[in-house]
């Protein structure tokens, strides 16, 4: 599935920016709870009164169960979902802003105050993110080479999010159990 067909879908229902900021909300919901389902990321990116048509639906949830294969994965396969290299440069610095946001949104559900040092200073990393230029040439090789690597690094990054948060869901569930 392209990104610029699920983006037409966001776009038509009016539900967010982009293809890339709904990702980047299924993304952190996957990190603070792994059994997330499509059904309540949908609810949260789209609102109910979305109207997705049955079609729509089904890329949508393909894209949320490939997300959530990805990230479960040991293989260090997941990537942001964002346009390809045929896009411009511009067009793709706006959707990493896009999925950054989406990312923060998402991450907005789990209480801060668990999270180690290094994840308070990649969610740092991630709202100056938001805050990049756009007004960048197609042939800026520096902004393109900088492109792939804050690509890279919210990869890694969402990795270690996604394990230090997935520890304290397991300690909290382990003492829940514990106290009964």
């Amino acid at each position: 599935m392209s990104y610029f067909e699920v983006n037409s879908i966001i776009l038509q229902r009016d539900a967010a920016e982009s293809a890339a900021e709904v990702h980047g909300i299924a993304t952190a919901m996957l990190c603070i709870n792994p059994a997330t389902d499509a059904s309540s990321w949908i609810t949260e990116a789209f609102f109910e009164d979305a109207h997705l048509l049955e079609d729509d639906k089904c890329v949508l949830i393909n894209l949320f169960d490939e997300t959530k294969e990805l990230l479960a994965s040991d293989e260090f396969l997941f990537d942001l979902y964002l346009p390809d290299e045929d896009a411009t440069l511009a067009v793709r610095c706006t959707a990493l802003i896009q999925w950054c946001r989406g990312f923060l949104f998402g991450l907005g559900r789990a209480s801060s105050q668990q999270w180690s040092s290094d994840s308070q200073d990649i969610i740092k990393d991630i709202v100056e993110f938001t805050k990049l230029d756009t007004e960048i040439e197609d042939d800026d090789e520096e902004a393109e080479s900088s492109l792939i690597e804050i690509q890279e690094y919210l990869r890694a990054s969402t990795m270690l999010i996604r394990s230090e948060l997935s520890d304290i869901v397991s300690d909290a569930a382990s003492n829940r159990t514990t106290l009964h």
